[in-house]
């Protein structure tokens, strides 16, 4: 099995000053929250789809007792000896590409550990922690609450588009999406200001569902500025992947979020996203009702896993 380079983990115990090499701009203000027990959530939605790219969401329906417990087993698998974790690494090289990480870089910062929840033919228990008392099953009932969450999601996106309330999910998959959970560890740095948790990108997922911590750190970026996403208590964050922009399938209509993390220099910061990707083998185009003469395809249908390969790679697309 490979290993694991020296995880950010332990580099935050041992320095007192980061590398001069790492480095880090400023910020200013904010997406919307969005209550989705409230009339009118699914337009407030897909309005925040279009400008923004990202929105937070209360009222949600994911018990906070499920929230609680999911963030009791990450930060449990975090805490584990350097050599535990590490029966979990990452191995690329063997295709193991569920596990445990790093991402050590110029100007990244944080650890990780990741595996697919959903579905069940895709799921690999073997790669999730087996000593850690509740890990599976606090896994296994957000995965279904984040289902849930993520059909009525799609539902509102695609009346937001004129298309029938079911047309989004089914033309992701529908029961055969794939649901990736992650665990992001942000440790506390000597010199935030120097440096990024994950440099500025967008998600190939379709959406992406995150649980914070109570430490602030994302940001996104809008019209020339970079905005702080403020910890709202019992909010989900809600991202608009390159699926839905990228939407590729609704051909530019809403926005693939481009965002960031910073990195805090006394306390750990830690966020679970749930990436809701196609299967690999799915073709993902605009949709034929949004394609016109005046509106004409702005991106090539394409298998998801062709379009996984490209970005990875840096391949244009």
């Amino acid at each position: 099995m490979g290993g694991v380079q020296r995880s950010v983990q332990e580099l935050a115990a041992s320095l007192s000053a980061r590398p001069p090499e790492f480095r880090r701009a400023a910020a200013p203000d904010a997406p919307p929250v969005i209550d989705l027990s409230a009339p009118g959530c699914g337009e407030r939605v897909a309005e925040a789809a279009r400008e923004w790219g990202l929105f937070q969401v209360v009222n949600h329906g994911v018990p906070s007792s499920v929230i609680a417990e999911l963030q009791r087993v990450g930060r449990a698998f975090f805490a584990l000896p350097r050599e535990d974790k590490e029966r979990y690494a990452m191995d690329r090289a063997s295709g193991r590409i569920e596990g445990y990480g790093t991402t050590l870089q110029r100007e990244a910062w944080h650890d990780f550990f990741f595996h697919v929840v959903a579905p069940p033919a895709r799921v690999d228990h073997g790669v999730w922690p087996r000593s850690l008392d509740g890990y599976r099953e606090a896994n296994e009932a957000y995965s279904r609450h984040a289902q849930r969450l993520a059909r009525d999601l799609f539902e509102h996106l695609s009346l937001g588009l004129g298309l029938d309330e079911g047309a989004m999910a089914e033309a992701f998959g529908g029961g055969d999406m794939v649901f990736l959970q992650k665990i992001n560890f942000y440790p506390p740095c000597p010199q935030p200001e120097l440096t990024l948790g994950v440099l500025p990108h967008t998600d190939m997922s379709t959406l992406t569902l995150l649980v914070p911590n109570e430490v602030p750190g994302l940001q996104v970026f809008r019209e020339g500025h970079w905005y702080d996403v403020k910890y709202v208590p019992d909010a989900l964050i809600v991202h608009i992947g390159d699926q839905i922009e990228a939407s590729i399938l609704s051909n530019g209509a809403y926005k693939a979020v481009l965002h960031r993390t910073t990195v805090s220099k006394e306390k750990t910061r830690m966020s679970w996203p749930v990436f809701v990707e196609p299967p690999g083998e799915l073709v993902v185009g605009p949709h034929p009702r949004l394609v016109t003469d005046e509106s004409p395809a702005k991106y090539k249908a394409k298998k998801y896993k062709e379009y996984q390969h490209g970005k990875i790679n840096v391949i244009p697309l």
